[in-house]
């Protein structure tokens, strides 16, 4: 349910907080006073039109703030959108904010986090239903007519059979239409694939192959330097020059030295020790050096071959990978299809029978989906039929218009008839009134506007309250073009579908106005030459003085019967509950 709305400078909204509680709220005032003006600040939070002309004069900016109290069903809706923005926020409250600027970009906000108008509009269309002078009424569009339906039909466990046949056999579809495709240049497609898988094949490409090449590269192009500075390390290490002794034989020389020392003090004997391990890992350097000069190659030939090799893995690279490693993959990848094209013929027949077998069973399914809603159809149609009675329009029409639309792909019908299907079946539903004898019956979305469209509205809500899982329902001067009498059953209508929703309601008729749970009076005042709408919470005496003056000028008599008006209400009210 919607707890809080604040406006800031939203046409002659100046600023404006309004707490809210579950049932039904009633707005109600004088008509310019600004009561539509709070639904068009709801209608711009929920992601709606919304530009400039909404600011308020002398400002630079207009702000609306909605925090919804989500249900259970509202909230898994909400998350599974949230999720794929990943802006998932596990929490009972849903913050909205929308800012129109005057001079930038307008901004969106969902819990406190920017996104775009469209996604705010999306989460908007799941929380509240508008209907009145803008027509933002889900009703109104003819996609939500079949998921309607299947929840005032309880096809849950129908449809869940369908779409598990109908899930499988898109997939086997799927692998149909790859087959196909591959095979209708099958010929052009193995000839690639083949010269692909020949090109790495032949190259045979190891993996590490590359780094111990360019490592071998770099001895072979620097031999004559390593052997040079190998050559300079052992004649310092152990040749010597004729004017230098070798750094081994000047080592042996201090060896013997600290040995002679040890013989004298042998508290320097651990000096010897080390100076002796010092001249043995000498000596194995010097090994190690000369086995490395005899290892260092002199091959211009081998260095050639070298080049070509890492060329050619390069020229792999360039064509299949950043790395002999993805190579490789490319090629496993190449084989794999090119089996498949290979048994594509085995592979279609098999693919082929499946798909007819599933096309059965599915066309078996939403056999059964359909009748049931076709049964539910003609129950729904006379609900409805009997709520616009209530509202008195018994001479109006409601029908749900179900038809099938060809396919030559499409599932098979007993008749013989091939229609389109989708993962809902293959009905295609729409609503149809006939508000006034000899119209004949029309579609909802294109039906008249003004009462008659208002309470065909109403009693499609009260009818399909349990379906409708639109948690907040707000209704613009429901009440145009109806009467005091209809406005009790209209007001009585609104406080029943108030059980299963929120629901706000604009009304001129008190005796509508009389059900309210909440009621609350639009004002507009001038001050300092400025306009400024003003909402006060009314109850008790102040509210039974607002329905008295809806009724005609404050007056003993008035107040009399805005007491009765009120007093009649909680008595139908009453029993009401006690029939529940």
């Amino acid at each position: 349910m919607l707890t809080e709305l604040r406006i800031q400078n939203f046409a002659i909204i100046q600023e404006l907080i309004l707490e809210f509680d579950q049932g039904l709220v009633i707005f109600t005032g004088e008509t310019g006073a600004g009561k539509s003006i709070i639904i068009d600040a709801l209608e711009a939070v929920l992601g709606g039109r919304a530009d400039t002309t909404n600011i308020r004069t002398g400002s630079d900016r207009a702000f609306v703030e909605a925090v919804i109290k989500l249900d259970e069903p509202a909230k898994s809706a909400i998350q599974e959108i949230l999720s794929e923005e990943d802006l998932l926020d596990d929490t009972d409250f849903l913050v909205l904010r929308r800012e129109i600027r005057r001079e930038g970009r307008n901004t969106a906000r969902i819990n406190g986090r920017s996104v775009n108008v469209s996604l705010q509009h999306e989460v908007g269309s799941i929380l509240v239903d508008i209907h009145g002078q803008s027509e933002h009424l889900s009703l109104l569009k003819v996609r939500n007519h079949l998921d309607l339906l299947d929840r005032f039909a309880d096809t849950e466990l129908f449809l869940d059979d369908y779409r598990e046949v109908y899930t499988e056999l898109r997939t086997v579809q799927r692998d149909l239409e790859h087959i196909r495709q591959l095979e209708s240049d099958s010929a052009r497609r193995v000839d690639i694939l083949n010269y692909q898988i020949q090109e790495i094949e032949a190259a045979n490409p190891q993996p590490g192959e590359e780094a111990d090449l360019r490592q071998e590269r770099t001895r072979l192009s620097n031999a004559e330097n390593l052997s040079t500075l190998t050559q300079r390390a052992l004649q310092l290490l152990d040749e010597g020059t004729p004017e230098t002794s070798s750094i081994t034989d000047m080592l042996g020389e201090a060896v013997q030295a600290l040995a002679d020392l040890g013989s004298i003090d042998s508290s320097t004997l651990a000096i010897h020790d080390v100076a002796e391990s010092s001249l043995s890992s000498l000596s194995d350097l010097t090994l190690e050096l000369r086995a490395y000069s005899e290892k260092i190659e002199f091959n211009p030939r081998r260095l050639d071959q070298i080049e070509e090799r890492i060329d050619l893995i390069n020229t792999l690279k360039r064509k299949y990978g950043n790395s002999i490693e993805e190579i490789l993959a490319f090629a496993e990848r190449a084989h794999r299809e090119l089996g498949n094209i290979t048994h594509a013929e085995e592979r279609l027949e098999e693919l082929g029978q499946r798909e007819a077998e599933l096309k059965k069973v599915a066309s078996e399914k939403a056999s059964l989906l359909s009748e049931k809603r076709l049964e539910s159809a003609k129950s729904l149609a006379e609900a409805v039929e009997v709520e616009l009675d209530d509202l008195r329009m018994a001479s109006a029409r409601f029908a749900v218009n179900m038809q099938v639309r060809a396919d030559a792909d499409g599932l098979l019908l007993p008749d013989g008839r091939r229609v389109a299907f989708d993962s809902r079946g293959f009905d295609q539903v729409e609503f149809l009134v006939e508000p006034n004898p000899g119209e004949g019956l029309k579609p909802l979305a294109k039906t008249a506007s003004g009462g008659e469209t208002s309470r065909l509205m109403l009693a499609l809500k009260n009818v399909l309250a349990h379906a409708d899982t639109i948690p907040i329902l707000i209704f613009d001067e429901i009440d145009q073009g109806i009467g005091g009498r209809v406005g009790m059953t209209v007001g009585e209508k609104l406080w029943n579908l108030s059980h299963q929703h929120q629901v706000m309601c604009i009304t001129h008729l008190p005796q509508l106005a009389a059900y309210g749970d909440q009621h609350y009076n639009v004002t507009k005042q001038v001050y300092e030459g400025r306009t400024l709408t003003q909402v006060e919470f009314l109850e008790d005496q102040a509210r039974q003085n607002e329905l008295a003056q809806m009724l005609g000028p404050l007056s003993d008599g008035t107040l009399r019967s805005a007491d009765e008006i009120l007093e009649a209400v909680e008595v139908r009210k009453r029993t009401l509950l006690s029939e529940e």
